[in-house]
């Protein structure tokens, strides 16, 4: 079987995001590990529109192009790390709407989270664990919360993630989990299909 390929998503499309810093340092410490292969998604190269479709892609595919080649981009996934932002105490509408747009493609794939922002985007992360458990995802345990600390560090007083040693002790546990995870249910579904 090969290695389990695993895209790291960037919740965010704003103008200014933080989330390139996040999900690029995850990105480079995801490149160390020789047990899965990963892949940056931004979702930027995905305008979707804000979900109109006749039916739920449960029930069928959807019209938009740019929604088709989202769930594209997913269905040759074996699981994903969401680079999430907090908004309002949840996600970006924008993310939510993305995994709106898609059912299939999540069905029985591991989840990760790395938030950002205000008590690191836990209320987010929290959220997204619930809509990852409808859309047939497993969201594990282990995230990285990059808190109100480390997120004004990083972003205004020229620090890094490496500044904060806690935070790539959070991506390791993160990773391993994933990694359990994502070989587990690759297994699982290889062997049923």
């Amino acid at each position: 079987m090969t290695q389990p390929k695993i895209g790291i998503i960037i919740g965010s499309t704003r103008e200014g995001r933080f989330g390139d810093k996040p999900a690029a340092w995850i990105h480079s410490l995801a490149s160390r590990r020789d047990d899965l292969q990963f892949e940056q998604i931004d979702l930027r190269d995905y305008p979707m529109p804000f979900f109109a479709e006749p039916k739920a892609p449960a029930w069928g595919p959807v019209k938009n192009e740019s929604a088709r080649a989202w769930a594209a981009k997913l269905a040759g996934l074996d699981g994903f790390i969401i680079v999430t932002p907090e908004y309002n105490h949840g996600p970006s509408a924008v993310l939510k709407n993305a995994l709106d747009y898609a059912y299939a493609e999540f069905v029985r794939k591991p989840v990760a989270f790395v938030g950002y922002g205000g008590v690191g985007a836990a209320r987010a992360v929290e959220q997204l664990r619930l809509t990852a458990i409808e859309l047939q995802m497993a969201p594990i345990r282990n995230a990285v919360h990059i808190g109100m600390i480390e997120f004004l560090g990083v972003w205004q007083q020229g620090k890094s993630f490496e500044d904060f040693a806690h935070l790539g002790q959070s991506a390791t546990a993160m990773f391993d989990d994933l990694a359990w995870w994502a070989k587990t249910l690759k297994g699982a579904r290889v062997a049923v299909a």
